[in-house]
């Protein structure tokens, strides 16, 4: 029996002739990645001389900070005295650690810190001193920002830099200063560095000059093959969206049916997904008659297309070709995000005109009112607008790869510096995973419907105050009296539960709203047969906050998806046959998922 056991595998030995001519591979593929990229940034400065916004920001911000700390005598004294305390209080736990003693750290980690998840942090005195030495002067840096008496919109901004900066610099994040990764290198005797060059390189030649950071491996990846394939077909399409009805799974289905409008700065798949995770499909088996929006991927040639026409063209066409297909007048809604934000702002256009199309209206994660917007707000005050004005001008459309790199930002931990570390310096290609795929496949949005929304919104917050314009019509939501179904989820950074509960109180009808576990996309794509998570609910939305809301809620596990299912049909209950897609003014034009999803940016 002894003889049939495996011989323990070998650390592999370290050659420093395989890592001396591993490491000169490295660094020539990877400097010429990195003069690709500048070249490439180089060329993109803009005719007018104007720097990086971000950078224009960032030095402005921390200027503020630093003015407010370095004005006063007093105040500057207080700033040296902070650091050099922690400082004394490292060194002397350092020292009787070097000398055999016990000692309590200066600080720790926090549990749900990954970065400094390996034993080694801790167990080699070097390393244990370089992770407190960094975590004691992040947190000085934060509380200067914290504590610097200065307008809440600098603070906020001076605040995400530091976040930015301070993550960027992370001794987790470089080979020499992680223990892991010294330890790594190493063992493959410098050959994780060769493929994570190789992998640098590719990125940047897959983003054009910028860095495309792959956060899931594509391989067996692709939409209408494994992702995005509830049988449906394309019935109509005009230069903004195609509009997909899917074919029934039921005999019978609910008399009013289902238009779905998702945000224009993301695909839709995300709400069909594999077929495991598909929202779409399962509201076809639950025995919806669904019709869906794909928006366009735009290009220069729509730089002028603004929100009316997405209005017009999106949901009240699509309103329209369903009254046509199905017979019905009325519809249920659902928005996601700003596909929401849409749809609020055409169900208050609608109100106006006194024209009843829509049974109930369905937001998930949406905001109608961006008093309380969150980390979003930092890239927005007159004079980031107007530079990203300046540069939509030129190009007619804002690349989705900086819409999306701005949603990384909201979280650089997870998002950026732990796909740096594995893929560039292990050398460990991602692997695939559907929804970071998706939040990968950015849209371009037109300069024109992307200025407007981020002017009436995000700057001047005219929709909840009852003074947005749109197609000529002020836009009132007390107008709106359909019911609601309101969406929020707990950890969502995009569109905070604070805001989106505010929201709720702006509307003139009756609004349920719905607290999800997990964040932005996980608390919206959650199927019960995942069994994750869990809701709350809860009917007082003048709660105050979202605080005093839960201590007032029911908690229900699992998904939301069933609640929402029972809610949506107390409005309707009426079952007719089963449609067939389109008919003879709106016949198939071509399978779901359509070419407009298709087109990558």
């Amino acid at each position: 029996m002894t003889d049939m056991l495996a011989e323990p595998k070998a650390a592999p030995k370290f050659d420093p002739d395989a890592f001396a001519r591993n490491l000169a591979q490295a660094m020539e593929t990877g400097s010429q990645a990195l003069a690709t990229m500048m070249k490439s940034q180089n060329g993109a400065v803009p005719p007018d001389g104007h720097p990086p916004p971000g950078l224009t920001e960032m030095v402005k911000s921390f200027s503020t900070v630093a003015n407010y700390w370095l004005s006063d005598q007093d105040r500057s004294k207080e700033l040296q005295q902070r650091l050099g305390k922690s400082c004394l209080e490292l060194w002397g736990a350092a020292s009787k650690r070097l000398a055999g003693e016990q000692a309590e750290p200066a600080i720790a980690p926090s549990p749900r810190d990954k970065r400094f998840a390996s034993p080694e942090w801790k167990a080699n005195a070097f390393y244990d001193f370089l992770m407190q030495a960094y975590l004691l002067t992040t947190q000085w840096a934060d509380e200067l920002v914290k504590n610097a008496e200065i307008d809440p919109h600098t603070k906020r901004k001076a605040a995400f830099y530091v976040q930015q900066l301070t993550t960027a610099l992370a001794p987790s994040n470089f080979v020499m200063t992680n223990p892991e990764l010294t330890r790594h290198t190493l063992e493959a005797s410098g050959d994780n560095l060769v493929r994570g060059m190789k992998m640098l390189a590719d990125d940047i030649q897959s983003g054009r000059g910028h860095l495309k950071i792959r956060q899931s491996d594509p391989a067996g990846l692709e939409v209408g093959v494994n992702m995005a394939v509830t049988p449906g077909k394309v019935i109509f399409q005009n230069e903004i969206m195609q509009l997909i009805q899917y074919e029934p799974a039921t005999e019978t289905v609910q008399r009013t049916p289902l238009l779905i409008v998702p945000p224009w700065i993301n695909k839709y798949y995300i709400l069909d997904l594999k077929p495991e995770k598909s929202f779409i499909k399962w509201c076809v088996d639950q025995g919806l008659t669904v019709f869906v929006i794909s928006w366009v991927n735009p290009d220069k040639s729509l730089a002028d297309k603004d929100f009316a026409d997405y209005m017009k063209l999106g949901p009240l066409t699509a309103m329209d070709v369903v009254e046509k297909v199905t017979g019905e007048m009325k519809v249920h809604t659902l928005g996601y995000c700003v596909g929401g934000t849409l749809l609020a702002s055409t169900l208050a256009w609608l109100a106006e005109r006194r024209r009843v199309r829509v049974t109930s209206a369905t937001f998930l994660t949406t905001q109608v009112d961006f008093t309380h917007a969150g980390d979003l707000m930092v890239f927005v005050d007159e004079e980031q607008i107007s530079a990203v004005e300046r540069e939509m001008k030129v190009t007619g459309v804002l690349e989705g790869a900086k819409m999306a790199m701005a949603f990384n930002m909201l979280r650089p931990n997870d998002l950026i510096w732990s796909y740096v570390v594995n893929n560039y310096l292990k050398g460990q290609p991602p692997q695939a995973f559907d929804l970071l795929h998706w939040n990968s496949d950015a849209t371009r949005m037109p300069a024109a419907n992307h200025s407007y929304y981020l002017r009436n919104c995000y700057l001047d917050n005219k929709l909840s105050a009852g003074t947005m314009v749109l197609d000529n019509t002020t836009l009132d939501l007390a107008k709106v009296k359909v019911p609601i179904y309101n969406l929020a989820t707990r950890e969502d950074h995009i569109a905070p539960a604070e805001s989106v509960l505010y929201g709720s109180q702006f509307f003139g009808g009756p609004v349920k709203f719905v607290l999800s576990g997990s964040g932005h996309i996980a608390g919206v794509i959650n199927p019960p047969a995942a069994n994750k998570y869990q809701f709350w609910t809860n009917p007082d939305i003048f709660a105050g906050s979202v605080a005093n809301w839960l201590n007032g809620a029911e908690e229900h596990k699992g998904s939301w998806w069933p609640d929402w299912r029972a809610w949506i049909g107390a409005f309707d209950d009426e079952q007719v046959p089963a449609r067939a897609i389109g008919n003879e003014a709106y016949p198939p034009l071509e399978d779901a998922p359509g070419s407009y999803v298709k087109v990558r940016s």
